[in-house]
């Protein structure tokens, strides 16, 4: 199921990279409201270091983890959309 998604996430963003040839044309930040190796930080690396590879553009993972991911929610739901940051959503199935 992580690997759908995060395949769908790369398949969006080259998609929209074909579609507007400059994009991107600075880096990309990709905020993770989880710690430095947890295994959605470890996902989105893999992710961003693909993405940096196949379109030239550095894509930067940026941890904002607490309060069950909610700093980092805050933090992508305040930042400027101009399509340079991605956050990197993990959901939680409660039976």
């Amino acid at each position: 199921m992580k690997g759908l998604a995060l395949l769908a996430l790369a398949t969006s963003l080259l998609t929209v990279g074909a579609a507007q040839a400059q994009y991107p044309d600075k880096p990309v930040r990709i905020i993770v409201p989880f710690i430095a190796g947890s295994a959605p930080d470890v996902a989105a690396r893999q992710v961003a270091q693909r993405l940096t590879a196949s379109l030239g553009q550095q894509f930067v993972v940026d941890n904002k983890p607490g309060v069950a991911g909610n700093i980092g929610a805050e933090v992508a739901a305040r930042a400027t959309p101009d399509g340079y940051g991605i956050t990197r959503v993990v959901g939680v199935k409660l039976d």
